[in-house]
């Protein structure tokens, strides 16, 4: 199965749109990998919460329900400035597969430093039925 990569920098309350969805929907992807990094290791101390959504998010906030039925994958990366290293944890829900757009907010609840993710997804061939019932679910989730 191919991999996609994806690699940005999340400003503090900020949004990045992953563009997934093609016309047939017959392209469906499962996260492999999440990975947080502060943009400014050692620096100033920050403690920043991604999320990773099937729809877009409001201005993003640090709070983190499992219970969202939306959220594919979370994550926290804590960075000290006496501290030359970072601590991260990320969480990937399930082994959900989807075919839409995805979205990765951001917000830093100590002092608005921005942060580095790298996502890693893994394409998968589906059929139609699959497509409807992953397109069916990103629909449900929507606000």
């Amino acid at each position: 199965m191919p991999i996609k990569t994806f690699r940005g920098q999340l400003a503090d309350e900020e949004q990045d749109t992953i563009r997934l969805s093609t016309n047939t929907g017959l392209t469906g992807y499962r996260i492999r990998k999440f990975q947080l990094m502060p943009a400014n290791p050692g620096g100033q101390d920050s403690v920043n919460v991604c999320k990773i959504f099937t729809y877009e998010q409001g201005t993003p906030v640090a709070t983190v329900d499992f219970a969202d039925e939306t959220m594919l994958a979370a994550g926290v990366c804590q960075n000290t400035a006496s501290y030359a290293y970072a601590e991260y944890t990320t969480i990937v829900f399930e082994e959900r597969v989807f075919n839409q757009d995805i979205y990765i907010s951001q917000k830093d609840y100590a002092t608005g430093e921005a942060v580095n993710y790298y996502l890693e997804l893994e394409q998968i061939k589906i059929s139609t039925d699959e497509a409807a019932v992953a397109t069916l679910q990103d629909m449900r989730g929507s606000p």
